[in-house]
């Protein structure tokens, strides 16, 4: 092999080439990083290149991390101000980061002319941040490419966004992350936390706000079976055949009936955010539709396992059932206080692991 020394040294760093593109350009070779990653207990870099040939980015709108929620928004008069989701998602997300690394966001208001130093005024933050990211939407050409700015600067989501583009691809988070190194990875977490909590903040009401919450999310005496279960959504009382109108935009996944929901029907939003509607009475959409915000979407009953017409309404960030009051103000006096159970305005704490598992029916 070595006889002609220069030849043999070439197909020696040939083949070493090789070896490197297959273990960190290939799924075999990302496989086999993260299972070494995993029995020497250290972080691997593969999880990016497994998403790209898992299908896209989608997977990155379901964080490893813990999704931390937002505490009750006691301190607003009305429903998330019109363009704010956004802010308040980011916000929410920006403030789990250390301290140490929050000073890209700040940087970033800067950069567009704004007081970086107003981020950090919790009451004024989220409306601050919702500016600087109306700016960097503009200049970046997507809310994804602006929310991964806020979390890792403004050269990287630059970069990331002329590198997509320049591939042929949109400014979406999967593919914008697929274009940084390794190290931005828990801030691209953060960022596709933000993203899921903006999509919550931005959630309309199902039904008429005056319509009275019966029972609330949690643990509960079940008013049928008799015994303490989760109930993993939100039960409000309506008429039968009220117009059940789409909390966002989105594409139904499941349009069907059966012994516990009755007549169910859920909406993928995007981002990693579901809801459901169960109890209809009817059913006007079919698997597949694709919903816009505000349409009539079915008509309140009381089939399936019932006591009365209602709806039960569900919210689900990365496959966990939320309480979806933790998106929505909290009034003194309201249906809201009254199904937490008090006017203190404590949140109710996410289900456990086995809660979830246990609530794989929707009710």
């Amino acid at each position: 092999m070595f006889k002609k020394h220069g030849r043999g040294l070439l197909d020696f760093l040939v083949a070493v080439l090789c070896l490197w593109v297959a273990a960190y350009h290939t799924p075999a070779g990302a496989l086999a990083r993260r299972f070494g990653a995993w029995a020497l207990d250290v972080k691997s870099s593969a999880r990016p290149l497994l998403s790209y040939y898992e299908g896209g980015g989608d997977d990155l709108f379901m964080p490893t991390t813990p999704l931390q929620l937002p505490p009750q928004l006691a301190q607003l008069h009305g429903a998330v101000p019109e363009g704010a989701a956004l802010g308040y998602g980011a916000y929410t997300a920006w403030t789990q980061l250390p301290v140490a690394e929050r000073a890209p966001a700040r940087d970033l208001a800067i950069h567009y002319g704004m007081d970086g130093s107003r981020l950090d005024d919790p009451d004024k933050g989220p409306l601050e941040l919702a500016k600087v990211l109306k700016a960097a939407k503009a200049d970046l050409g997507s809310e994804d490419a602006a929310m991964l700015a806020v979390m890792c600067g403004y050269e990287p989501a630059r970069y990331a966004k002329d590198r997509a583009h320049a591939e042929g691809g949109a400014a979406e988070l999967g593919l914008l992350v697929r274009q940084l190194p390794p190290e931005f990875e828990d801030r691209a977490l953060r960022a596709a936390n933000g993203l899921t909590l903006a999509t919550a903040y931005g959630l309309s009401w199902p039904v008429s706000e005056s319509a009275p919450i019966t029972s609330g999310f949690g643990m509960r005496d079940h008013p049928i079976l008799g015994v303490q279960k989760m109930h993993t959504g939100i039960d409000i009382s309506v008429p039968m055949g009220t117009p059940v109108h789409a909390a966002a935009a989105g594409t139904v996944r499941r349009a069907s009936e059966d012994a516990v929901n009755g007549k169910v029907l859920v909406i993928d939003h995007g981002r990693g955010v579901t809801t459901a509607y169960c109890h209809a009475s009817e059913l006007l959409l079919a698997p597949g539709a694709r919903v816009e915000r505000g349409m009539v979407i079915a008509r309140s009953g009381s089939t399936g396992r019932s006591t009365g017409p209602h709806l039960h309404y569900q919210l689900a960030l990365a496959d966990t059932p939320i309480d979806p009051l933790r998106f929505r103000p909290l009034h003194p006096g309201s249906s809201s206080e009254i199904a937490r159970g008090g006017a203190d305005g404590r949140p109710s704490p996410p289900p456990s692991r086995p809660a979830r598992l246990a609530s794989e029916a929707l009710r």
